[in-house]
């Protein structure tokens, strides 16, 4: 709730500055909104979504997942103008830094709180604030996000394979919703200029894991109970836990990494009878056998763009590294959950 007062402050003084982002809207996105969220919450994603016109999309790498925007012609938003860079794309960067300006100015006038913006992260797309909370703080991360209504690009077309999973007419509706993209660096471009975009699934992602039956029914109250949420909350306290004890060898490591091994776990198991409330212990030892393999092969395929490895080639020592440490936690009934 505090984290609710503190953004809803900022959402509508950002509306109401000079028609920039004047319509904007909040979208909750991350762990803690997707119910799946173990220890006491204290880091928060809210997407500020931004309804842009038509774009034209480029790719600016190999991986399918990152972009150049720019405008077909010029958009009757003639504010958006402003923030197009020199060769006519859509800087995220500027956008970035324009909100960001905003952001601080406002936090000022919130009384009750004490809200600091944090220091920027390189690379990072987020504005972070933070929210004294003795004797810790809780973290926000803002994430700009564009919303575009119009077709995925092409390389998403062999994607979301959820079939047999979730079915095919909802897979065919899921791809007509829209589409988003974060102001997102791409850490692989030579120069970095801040006008990558990377395309973002997260609303895709949270209706699937909250409506993840093969049956309608699975998890509602009166039917059947399945423990794929079980399982991805383990998962990810398993990460959070192992990162603890290792941070700099597992620092490249994200929670988005065994949600990804986890959707596509779903789609190797796709029943609700592989997926018993009471077989939480085996499905989960299942899940986390998929992903050791992804780790040992260095290969986790991003769910909606099959050509985009999650996984570098050049960090296969910490891929081996954490495959060694889940491993050791498997055949020893987890030790670091006790510690």
């Amino acid at each position: 709730t505090r984290v609710n007062q503190v953004v809803s402050h900022l959402v509508q003084a950002i509306r109401s500055k000079d028609g920039c982002f004047s319509s904007i809207e909040r979208q909750s996105a991350g762990s803690y909104y997707e119910r799946v969220k173990i220890s006491e919450p204290n880091e928060f994603d809210i997407m500020l979504v931004m309804p842009v016109p038509r774009i034209q999309l480029d790719e600016s790498d190999d991986t399918g997942a990152y972009y150049y925007v720019s405008f077909k012609r010029n958009p009757k938003e003639k504010w958006l103008l402003k923030f197009v860079d020199e060769d006519g794309k859509l800087s995220a960067f500027k956008m970035l830094e324009a909100l960001r300006k905003i952001i601080k100015q406002e936090v000022k006038n919130i009384k009750d709180e004490e809200v600091t913006v944090a220091r920027k992260k390189a690379g990072s797309p987020a504005i972070t604030l933070q929210i004294k909370n003795p004797p810790s703080e809780i973290s926000v991360d803002i994430i700009l996000t564009l919303e575009v209504q119009q077709s995925w690009p092409l390389s998403t077309q062999d994607g979301l394979k959820i079939g047999q999973w979730l079915g095919t007419k909802a897979r065919r509706d899921f791809r007509f919703r829209s589409l988003y993209l974060v102001a997102k660096q791409n850490k692989r471009e030579k120069v970095l200029r801040g006008n990558t975009w990377r395309v973002s699934f997260s609303h895709i992602e949270k209706d699937m894991i909250n409506n993840h039956g093969n049956s309608k029914t699975c998890c509602e109250s009166d039917g059947p109970k399945c423990c794929r949420k079980g399982c991805l909350k383990l998962l990810k306290y398993l990460l959070e836990q192992l990162k603890m004890k290792y941070p700099k060898e597992l620092e490249k490591f994200c929670s988005y990494h065994v949600k990804t091994a986890f959707l596509h776990s779903c789609v190797t198991w796709p029943n609700d009878s592989d997926w018993h409330l009471g077989n939480l212990d085996h499905c989960f030892q299942q899940c986390l056998g998929f992903f050791v393999d992804c780790l040992q092969k260095s290969q986790l395929p991003h769910f909606f763009i099959p050509q985009y490895n999650l996984f570098s080639l050049e960090d296969k020592a910490r891929h081996h590294f954490l495959s060694r440490q889940i491993s050791h936690e498997l055949n020893n009934r987890f030790p670091v959950f006790h510690e």
